[in-house]
C-alpha cells in the first residue's frame, strides 16, 4: 500500500508509547457506524481487516481513521420541509412563524436521516518513531485537521509540529526553475504552476508540457512565483511539491515496482512488504527534500 499525498509533521519528543498501549488508547475512540439519527461518525479502524488498530512493521506504525457520512442534501430537506409547512399552514389557517419553521425543519431532518445513504472514507497515518516523522495521507489541510483532532483526543501527550524548513518551498522551486537546475537527487518534470504575487493572483499552469527555461524566466521576471512543481526523486518516486510543503500525486516508479512483492506471498506478507518498502523510500525522500530546502529550521 502506498500513500498518494503527504501532509508532513515532526514528532517533537521521543516516542515512548508501546504498540499495545497505543492500541488501547485508540480503542477508546474506535469507529462506530452511524446510528439512525447520526449525520456523521468518525473513529479509528484497523489498517488490516481483523487486525489491531496499530499495524507495526520494522518499528513503523500505520493507523487508519474512518469517516462515515449520511448523504442528505439540503435541497431534499428543504423540499420535504416545504411540504410539511404547507400542511401545517392549511391545518392552522396561518403561516408558521420562524421558530415553528425551524422546529419543522429539524423534525424533517430527523425523519429523513434513517433513510439516508451513508458513504465511507479512510485516511491513513504513518508514524515513524525512529526518524520522527508523522505523515497523513490527505490531499487537503481540512481533512488533515480532522485527523489531528482525533489524534490529539486519543493521545493527549502527542505534540507534533508542521515540518519547518530553512528555505520556503515557493522560493526554492522558483529558483530551481529560474536557474533551470534541480537540487541533487531530483529532476524537474513537466507540470508546474506559477502564480502572480499581485492582487489579481493570475496563474499559469503547465501540464505535461516541456518547461522552456526562457518562458519560465519571463513569467518569473513578471512577478510570478512557483506554487506547484512536479519532481522525481532518484528515478524512484514522482510527486508534486506545493509551496505549503505538501506532497501530492505521489507515485512509485518502475524501479520500485520491480522490487514489489511477488505472487508467491499471501495478502498479509504482501501488505507488510509494501509498507516496509514505502516507509523506507519515504524516509529517504523526506530527508533529501529537507536537505534541498536548507535543512530543518532551528527551534526558536
Amino acid at each position: 500500500m502506498w500513500f498518494k499525498n503527504l501532509q508532513i509533521f515532526q514528532l517533537t519528543s521521543p516516542w515512548t508509547i508501546g504498540t499495545d498501549e497505543l492500541d488501547d488508547v485508540l480503542a477508546k475512540q474506535g469507529f462506530q457506524p452511524c446510528g439512525s439519527s447520526d449525520m456523521q461518525s468518525q473513529g479509528w479502524l484497523p489498517p488490516r481487516d481483523n487486525g489491531g488498530l496499530v499495524h507495526t512493521v520494522n518499528r513503523q506504525l500505520l493507523l487508519r481513521f474512518g469517516t462515515e457520512k449520511k448523504l442528505l442534501p439540503a435541497s431534499v430537506i428543504n423540499q420535504f420541509t416545504k411540504i410539511k409547512l404547507a400542511e401545517i399552514e392549511e391545518q392552522q389557517g396561518y403561516k408558521p412563524g420562524k421558530k415553528q419553521r425551524k422546529e419543522v425543519k429539524e423534525q424533517v431532518t430527523d425523519e429523513l436521516l434513517p433513510r439516508a445513504f451513508a458513504v465511507s472514507s479512510n485516511t491513513h497515518v504513518w508514524i515513524d518513531p525512529v526518524h520522527g516523522w508523522l505523515v497523513v495521507d490527505a490531499a487537503s489541510p481540512a481533512k488533515t485537521d480532522d485527523v489531528f483532532k482525533w489524534l490529539l483526543r486519543s493521545i493527549p501527550n502527542l505534540a507534533p509540529t508542521s515540518l519547518r524548513v530553512v528555505r520556503s518551498p515557493g522560493e526554492a522551486m522558483t529558483s530551481w526553475l529560474e536557474l533551470d537546475e534541480a537540487p541533487a537527487g531530483f529532476t524537474v518534470d513537466q507540470d508546474t504552476e506559477l502564480t502572480s504575487t499581485g492582487e489579481n493572483k493570475s496563474t499559469v499552469r503547465y501540464v505535461k508540457h516541456t518547461l522552456e527555461a526562457d518562458d519560465i524566466r519571463r513569467h518569473i521576471k513578471a512577478g510570478k512565483r512557483c506554487t506547484k512543481l512536479a519532481l522525481t526523486w532518484n528515478d524512484r518516486i514522482s510527486f508534486v511539491l506545493t509551496d505549503t510543503l505538501a506532497v501530492k500525486r505521489m507515485a512509485a516508479l518502475d524501479i520500485l515496482k520491480e522490487n514489489s512483492p511477488g505472487n508467491s506471498m499471501d495478502d498479509d506478507e504482501r501488505f507488510d512488504t509494501d509498507f516496509a518498502l514505502m516507509t523506507g523510500e519515504l524516509d529517504g525522500l523526506l530527508t533529501s527534500l529537507v536537505a534541498a530546502l536548507g535543512g530543518i529550521e532551528p527551534a526558536a
